[in-house]
């Protein structure tokens, strides 16, 4: 019983050891060389921090770039999808109430030109980009309000687009904080 015992204690000592101490400091060490020290990052304008790069913000003012919807109101706490399937009539009805209203604030566009990302959710709700294609269909809306010329605020979008990590993986996309930030800036 003592050799049964004395094991148990050492096997929990050790478990502990490892599992509350040196794996902690071992993501934190990590965390450390990650970027922004495992604090996230951060956008900021006017020397004030506004949003975070890697969660999607609400945008629906005509004047802005709109992002892509969201199932859970951009709620970074509560991230994940609607969980309804394409044939559900509930979120075919919102697919279209989002086409409708896409197009009433974009009338120059054709419902069969307008990218899937601006009317459906993305899985986790938080979604900060849209690709190149969704960002461009909008630019004739926001050049017309904020008066200015179609290609100047192609430029901005252009400027603004990320290219795949190593040239290879994921899309072109274009994180849409960071684009409404220099619309502002953009006089």
């Amino acid at each position: 019983m003592k050799t049964h015992f004395f094991s148990a204690v050492i096997m929990t000592l050790t478990t502990f050891v490892l599992l509350v101490v040196i794996y902690p400091l071992l993501v934190w060490g990590a965390a450390l060389v990650a970027p922004a020290q495992g604090r996230g990052e951060t956008i900021s304008a006017n020397g004030r921090v506004v949003g975070f790069a890697k969660v999607g913000q609400k945008f629906t003012h005509d004047a802005y770039f709109w992002s892509r919807p969201s199932a859970v109101e951009y709620n970074a706490a509560g991230s994940g999808g609607s969980n309804k399937g394409p044939s559900n009539p509930e979120y075919l009805a919102q697919v279209q109430a989002r086409i409708d209203t896409f197009l009433v604030h974009n009338p120059a566009v054709k419902k069969a030109n307008i990218p899937a990302e601006l009317v459906t959710a993305s899985g986790s709700g938080l979604d900060p980009h849209l690709s190149p294609q969704a960002a461009y269909i909008q630019v004739p809306r926001i050049a017309n309000i904020r008066h200015l010329s179609e290609t100047q605020v192609k430029d901005l979008v252009q400027t603004h687009t990320e290219s795949p990590w190593l040239g290879l993986f994921g899309p072109d996309k274009v994180n849409i904080l960071a684009l409404n930030i220099a619309l502002d800036q953009l006089k």
